[in-house]
């Protein structure tokens, strides 16, 4: 252990010291007091044949703090016994307040000692201490005899109540050891939680051995009551100093013993849990079915089959695609593993962050060592106290709350947004990195984003991802900065955070981030004033990033080939597309030399992506939007633009749900050429759309009244349309077959899904200019009623 330590055992270099201070410190305070108690029982209470005072609680195991309640129980026969003893009572209490104590009493009849009482569980469980004082020793012995055999017989309710006040009061502390200023009698892994293994096990007739752990977190709460000369149990950034000369070090030796206790205290609160016949235990057989070649799932634990070595993350994949933790065993087999080479690639960690809730696998990571193992620079902010007063975790904590933040997102509009990323994993990986250079001693965003840029490098993702990853890392405060730094009705503020942010993609990512990382700071960090700040903070900039989509265009002064392709083209194309990209589509129309219509499809895990470029129509984009769904296939994304040589690039994103395209390759050749003919004007997408049958809509309650708002503030040359409906097969197609038909051009178009929705934004002009007030009133009316599936 770390010397260095003023006044406190158990950290210092010498253990049986530290064990011989910590028992004598406690048992010479308990003996004193009980001295003091009988002393005054025996000075107010005279013999009373029924009453016996017992010592239940801490004073009961012998295990008193310097300033902690005396826990009493005064125990009688019958309640006839109470009214005479009143009197007395009150000079004895009166007695021990005068000594200075502080008398924590209940009088109780045997019968009600030794009876269930859900509503008073504190009680019984006090009882599992109790110790004769005074008084009638063979009224004490009837409790002990009646409450062993209750004890006995209802081990298992009783075992059940103190596990769910444990889990209720663990609950009020986020469930999470890692607290910066951590009170070592409630916090989880602290005081409270130990003697909690050391009654379920009592109550099992177990024996359990927490000593070790017991000795350093009694000797630090030990020093709290002496420094503060009182019952004051948080070891706050004062008492760490005050106790240490390295508190940082302090600190890792606490968190190393809470581990221990929080591990232990889980175990056992399992077993409480899991009683034969009742409902959670029904549950967790049910759940065994989810066991694998790999992994055996039994009492909601996962288990490694023998001889089974785990490789990359699949693992911890699978712990978090079912919400399950690691069983002990398993965590026992990890930590020897780990002794060699553990390598996970970059689709291992693509494929975890890619679950709905990555937490679970992430926490049994952390649970297990393993997390450490994978990620060797991990260990560098595990455990780590970055002081100040506003964050309430370690910095490893900090990082896992704030990614387990994003798995239930309760305002409506965070959530929608988060929901509109195509790759959420990307922001989670962000997140795993972003504080990573925390406690190095430099600024540590730099620090974060040159460690993020080898992990990067060493895992090999794609240039896209990791690019987007870095920048993420990179820029996770901006917002923040916004929020409190700027005038947010400022129009520069705008422009300032679109140039820092630079795609409507990457605005919604850190807008995530954002809120992720302020939420974990601490339970009350994310109030109802910042919240909506950085709603407006993102408003701003998407309003400031839209306006740009069209109004800003490419201008070569080069006289090349790709020059001239890329001319007209919106700012935005280049934003959002790659080089490799950017050469693909330049090489597709290059095809337009020698035809009139160049299509690439291409694939990546059942999502496709339809690339087409041709001279520009009316109705063209309407067209090809409803071949694709008259297919069978789902569009998720879209972007229609076009060029100074009137030649137009659209994608089309879409998903293949009934996997056609997969399981029939032949049929991405059909497709292909469908569209071709579609785009030549040889084939009617109206006529193809009737034949596909209609699908199933969403319940009554779950139905979307469609939304269609107009605004020519938003570009300097186009009139923006945001529609957001219930999504349809044909939907896209309908509203660009209706914006074609008032004689509207679609300058540029984004649209994406949400489950059920639509949110579609198309730039339009009319005349080479932006609408009048009389084709928007027309034109809104016209898209509500294509929403509904009311055109014409």
């Amino acid at each position: 252990m770390t010397s260095g330590v003023v006044n406190l055992e158990p950290v210092v270099t010498r253990p049986d010291a530290a064990v011989e201070s910590v028992a004598h410190t406690l048992a010479s305070r308990s003996a004193d007091v009980e001295d003091l108690v009988r002393n005054a029982w025996a000075k107010t209470m005279h013999p009373v044949p029924g009453v016996a005072l017992a010592a239940t609680g801490g004073f009961g195991r012998g295990e008193l703090f310097p300033h902690s309640d005396v826990d009493l129980l005064i125990v009688v026969e019958s309640e006839s016994q109470i009214p005479p003893i009143r009197e007395p009572l009150s000079a004895f209490l009166q007695k021990l307040w005068d000594a200075e104590l502080r008398p924590s009493h209940a009088i109780q009849t045997v019968t009600y000692c030794a009876s269930e009482h859900e509503d008073n569980v504190e009680l019984s469980i006090s009882l599992l201490d109790r110790r004769f004082l005074a008084g009638d020793v063979a009224m004490f012995q009837f409790l002990d005899e009646r409450f062993t055999a209750f004890a006995a017989k209802r081990k298992g309710t009783l075992s059940r109540w103190l596990a769910r006040m444990t889990e209720a009061r663990r609950a009020k502390f986020q469930n999470t050891i890692y607290h910066l200023e951590p009170d070592l009698k409630n916090s989880p892994g602290a005081l409270r939680d130990l003697q909690t293994v050391r009654w379920l096990a009592a109550l099992r007739q177990q024996t359990v051995d927490v000593a070790a752990s017991f000795e350093f977190l009694a000797g630090l709460r030990i020093r709290l009551h002496e420094i503060a000369g009182r019952d004051h149990n948080v070891l706050s950034f004062d008492a760490q100093e005050a106790i240490a000369t390295d508190s940082a070090a302090l600190m890792r030796d606490y968190f190393r013993h809470a581990r221990v206790v929080d591990r232990e205290v889980l175990k056992a609160l399992e077993a409480a849990n899991a009683e034969p016949g009742n409902l959670l235990g029904r549950f967790h057989d049910w759940r065994s079915r989810l066991s694998t070649t790999e992994f055996t799932v039994s009492r909601d634990r996962v288990f490694l089959r023998e001889h089974i070595r785990p490789a990359g993350l699949r693992l911890f994949e699978f712990a978090a695609r079912h919400e399950l933790k690691l069983a002990a065993d398993t965590v026992d087999r990890l930590t020897a593993y780990q002794q060699n080479n553990w390598e996970t690639t970059w689709d291992d960690w693509k494929a975890l962050l890619s679950t709905p809730k990555p937490s679970f696998g992430l926490r049994a990571m952390q649970a297990s060592g393993a997390l450490t193992s994978v990620l060797p620079e991990w260990a560098r902010i595990e455990s780590l106290v970055v002081r100040d007063f506003y964050h309430r975790y370690t910095v490893d904590e900090h990082t896992l709350v704030a990614i387990t933040s994003l798995e239930s997102i309760r305002d409506a509009r965070f959530a929608g947004l988060f929901a509109e990323i195509p790759d959420p994993w990307i922001v989670r990986f962000a997140l795993l990195l972003h504080d990573i250079g925390k406690g190095s001693g430099t600024e540590h965003v730099a620090e974060s984003s040159a460690i993020a840029d080898e992990i990067l490098d060493r895992l090999e993702g794609p240039e896209a991802d990791r690019a987007a990853v870095e920048f993420l890392v990179r820029n996770h405060l901006e917002l923040s900065s916004v929020m409190t730094a700027r005038d947010l009705e400022d129009d520069a503020t705008s422009l300032l955070l679109a140039a820092r942010v630079e795609t409507v993609e990457r605005l919604k990512q850190l807008t995530m981030i954002t809120y992720a990382d302020i939420t974990a700071v601490n339970p009350d960090a994310m109030t109802p004033w910042r919240l909506e700040q950085l709603w407006r903070v993102y408003l701003a900039g998407y309003r400031a990033l839209t306006a740009g989509l069209y109004s800003e265009r490419i201008h070569h002064a080069e006289s090349d080939a790709l020059s001239a392709f890329l001319e007209g083209l919106p700012v935005r194309y280049l934003r959002t597309h790659s080089p490799a990209q950017i050469d693909s589509h330049f090489e597709l129309a290059r095809q337009l030399e020698s035809r009139p219509v160049a299509i690439e499809i291409t694939h990546d895990r059942r999502i496709y992506v339809l690339t087409l470029l041709t001279r520009d129509r009316t109705g063209l984009f309407a067209a090809i939007a409803g071949t694709i769904s008259a297919f069978g296939l789902n569009i998720l994304k879209a972007e229609a633009f076009s060029n100074a040589q009137g030649v137009i690039v659209d994608t089309f994103t879409f998903a293949d749900g009934n996997r056609t395209l997969e399981l029939n390759p032949t049929e991405v050749d059909r497709l292909r050429g469908l569209v071709r003919r579609v785009a030549e004007g040889r084939q009617d997408a109206a006529q193809l759309l009737r034949a596909r049958p209609k699908p199933l809509l969403p319940s009554r309650q779950a139905r979307l009244k469609p939304s269609v708002t107009l605004s020519n503030d938003a570009s300097e040359t186009a009139t923006l349309i945001e529609i957001v409906a219930e999504d349809r097969p044909g939907l896209l197609y309908d509203l660009s077959r209706a914006i074609a038909a008032a004689e509207c051009n679609i300058e540029v178009v984004l649209i994406d899904t949400e489950a059920h929705k639509a949110l579609d934004v198309f730039y339009v002009t009319s005349g080479g200019g932006k609408l009048d007030a009389a084709c928007s009133a027309r034109l809104q009316d016209v898209l509500r009623a294509a929403c509904s599936g009311d055109s014409k």
